[in-house]
């Protein structure tokens, strides 16, 4: 389980808008922010940039408890937009919560052990839509594919899920497949191919030209 409670960030309502008040709210190191929810107006904040990129930094579901004008607030993180090159964040979107409330959200499926041997896994779904408490989310899914044979198939219900958290997937949806890697016909034919070729041979010294006698 993620340790949820554990990023306070102090949060400022933002009064400015655009791109160039973005721009200038990241140049004081800063990350423009919007948090939505419970019926209530979008409220525009900004965001401190060093703590807001460690908390979102490993999860991208982090709880963070915002200080607003001196009153604390849930809020989940939805959607984090990051510069391309630099990685650093540029926009956070966020859902306000409360402690209890059950929320929808994505969580990473892990895998564990070892398939057996000459055999290799493919994961089909990166991610599992769960519904778990706010307070509550687990970081991962545990995906466990140690000592399974070929053509063995882990599906959306055969993951076990922590006590409060339910699987949003439909259970038949195949999440691991463990199969063993086979060479095409096309792929073994180019293989003879460049076998078969014949090495080049450079041209004998001495050799006439068109029949002719050789220079001495």
């Amino acid at each position: 389980m993620s340790d949820n409670d554990k990023y306070t960030l102090e949060a400022n309502v933002r009064t400015e808008f655009g791109k160039g008040a973005a721009r200038r709210t990241r140049r004081a190191g800063l990350i423009p922010a919007v948090m939505y929810g419970h019926g209530s107006d979008p409220m525009h904040l900004t965001l401190p940039g060093h703590e807001t990129f460690l908390a979102l930094k490993d999860n991208p579901n982090a709880l963070l408890t915002l200080v607003v004008d001196g009153e604390s607030q849930l809020a989940l993180s939805k959607d984090v937009q990051r510069d391309p090159v630099r990685r650093t964040i540029d926009h956070v979107d966020l859902v306000q919560v409360r402690r209890g409330e059950k929320v929808s959200v994505e969580i990473a499926v892990h895998i564990e052990g070892e398939s057996a041997p000459d055999t290799i896994h493919t994961l089909e779904m990166q991610t599992l839509q769960v519904l778990a408490e706010a307070t509550n989310i687990p970081e991962y899914v545990v995906a466990n594919i140690d000592g399974l044979e070929e053509g063995h198939v882990l599906r959306a219900g055969d993951l076990p899920l922590p006590a409060g958290v339910e699987s949003e997937e439909d259970p038949d949806t195949v999440v691991v497949l463990i199969t063993i890697p086979r060479v095409s016909e096309e792929d073994l034919e180019a293989d003879t191919e460049d076998a078969e070729e014949p090495a080049l041979v450079g041209e004998p010294e001495g050799e006439t030209d068109e029949g002719g006698e050789s220079e001495g």
